[in-house]
């Protein structure tokens, strides 16, 4: 196709050469997309000043600091991801070691970027300025984009891929320039560095395209060669997975068994696109999956309803999460902005301008109690309620003062004690605030951490954090509770309550009871 070329109804009139289509109805073109409106450039901004502002707010969230540890031994892949966020983690760490600003202004500016797309995204699928700041507002109050851009995590940088990757395929098939699926595979690999989901949009595009068309697309040098590009970029992650066993596999083997703390039954997977993309704006993002179904003018985009629908189909069956999809949101929020936009014209404008005014201000207040530490830690219970993951950010340094009080207990002339934790919070956690207290690095099995055990063959004192007593005979002797894991602004998190034990020492020596230690997921 030509660089410049249109996707109009001239070049194309019956759509039966791209997709099978009969459809004679008009397409977006050129000509009908306006400039980006200012206010979309304002939003995105205030987006990433809110995330700033708040960003110091509560304390880590256990995966940053399983991503910090990670950072300090960095890796062409993990046991459950890939290098780019222990990267990022290792990078703002070294600017401003402790600072949890900084560490989070990576998210931040991706969470701007993500609604800056989506406005972009609406540009190209036809909106006006008011229906671009429509689309990146809804994005913008969107809990998913809060809380993602709040905290350091690998659902931050995917959630920006996927949006910029659908804008690219977008832009493509809009004005014709296939030079731009050598973009898409990069930004596709980059991502896959990240974690592997992008591929699953990939394989998506590919599918879908090849079903609904325009399968122009796929006779195209540049699309297979961004196809090229992308598995080159991702080739380490790729290797070391190989090398390793394919570890990645295992761990979504357990989270669709329900292991991990944020696994849902299949059926959760769509109602909860609604709770992501706040429950009282879900009415754009539906009306942008219908539009992208059945209007004529983007009948070349109907291959992106079609990938929304596989994928979920595809996360329902292989036990996913719900956020899997979200990255598809942004995409479905500029779809409904055209006709979203258009009702605002109809019947009594001033009636439905201002009830949307009301909608979006309380899914502002909502996504930003639910997604942000707005409210004082001691109030957080019915958040967390909401929101689990926000009781993730809460009592980390109470924990490691617990168990340095117990790593006091040893009696003089034992030794330093091993410090082993059931999961990858406990680790970093203590591995972030126990040098201060004197604690030595701790151990743990899960994920990447059992990769970094055993700990060294000597018989000695251990202070166990997660596991209960009969949970611990099997592979340590001698345990007694000595203390309960709590936290000083009284929340109900996954870590309060939990016993801290002492124990005389492994029943066998380390490199034996190691292997029964590990676990995935």
């Amino acid at each position: 196709m030509a660089g410049n070329a249109l996707t109009s109804t001239e070049s194309d009139p019956h759509g039966s050469a791209d997709d099978g289509s009969t459809d004679t109805g008009p397409t977006v073109t050129a000509q009908s997309v306006t400039p980006l409106a200012r206010g979309v450039l304002v939003v995105a901004a205030g987006v990433v000043a809110a995330l700033v502002a708040f960003a110091s707010r509560y304390g880590y969230h256990r995966d940053e600091l399983y991503f910090l540890a990670a950072g300090h031994r960095l890796a062409w892949s993990y046991d459950d991801q890939g290098p780019l966020t222990p990267l990022v983690a290792r990078a703002m760490a070294g600017i401003a070691p402790g600072s949890l600003t900084v560490l989070r202004l990576p998210s931040a500016l991706a969470a701007g970027l993500t609604v800056l797309i989506t406005g972009l995204l609406a540009r190209e699928l036809g909106a006006r300025g008011r229906g671009q700041l429509l689309a990146a507002t809804t994005a913008a109050v969107a809990v998913i984009v809060l809380f993602t851009g709040h905290t350091l995590s690998t659902a931050t940088f995917d959630l920006l891929v996927w949006t910029a990757a659908t804008w690219l395929v977008v832009r493509a098939h809009r004005t014709g320039d296939d030079r731009l699926w050598l973009l898409v595979g990069t930004v596709l690999g980059v991502g896959l560095l990240n974690k592997p989901l992008p591929a699953f949009l990939a394989a998506g595009l590919v599918v879908t395209i090849g079903v609904m068309g325009p399968r122009r697309s796929l006779a195209s040098g540049y699309l297979w060669t961004g196809a090229v590009i992308m598995i080159v970029l991702w080739s380490p992650w790729l290797v070391w997975q190989a090398g390793h066993g394919w570890p990645q596999l295992a761990v979504s083997r357990s989270i669709a068994a329900g292991n991990s703390a944020s696994s849902q039954p299949w059926w959760q997977i769509l109602p909860f696109q609604a709770l992501l993309a706040g429950p009282l704006l879900a009415p754009v993002w539906i009306v942008g999956l219908a539009r992208l179904l059945r209007d004529p003018a983007l009948r070349r985009l109907r291959f992106l309803a079609w990938t929304y629908l596989l994928l979920a189909v595809v996360f329902m069956a292989t036990g996913g999460k719900s956020y899997y999809l979200a990255g598809l949101l942004p995409v479905l929020i500029a779809a409904g902005a055209v006709p979203v936009d258009a009702w605002l014209d109809r019947g009594r404008p001033y009636v439905r301008r201002a009830a949307t005014a009301v909608v979006v201000a309380l899914s502002a207040v909502a996504g930003l109690l639910i997604g942000l530490p707005v409210l004082p830690a001691s109030d957080a219970g019915p958040i967390i309620a909401m929101n689990a993951d926000v009781g993730e950010t809460i009592g980390w340094p109470d924990l490691v003062r617990t168990v340095a009080e117990v790593a006091r207990q040893v009696p003089p002339g034992r030794g330093s004690p091993v410090i082993l934790t059931r999961n990858y919070g406990e680790a970093g956690a203590i591995d972030r605030y126990g040098p201060a207290l004197g604690l030595p690095a701790a151990y743990s099995g899960h994920n990447a951490f059992g990769d970094w055990g055993p700990p060294p063959d000597r018989d000695g004192p251990v202070v166990a954090i997660g596991f209960r007593p009969s949970s611990a005979a099997p592979f340590l002797r001698g345990c007694r509770v000595a203390a309960y894991v709590d936290n000083a602004a009284g929340i109900d998190n996954d870590e309060r309550g939990k016993p801290v034990l002492l124990c005389d020492g492994p029943v066998r020596p380390w490199s034996q009871e190691w292997p029964s230690l590990r676990h995935l997921g």
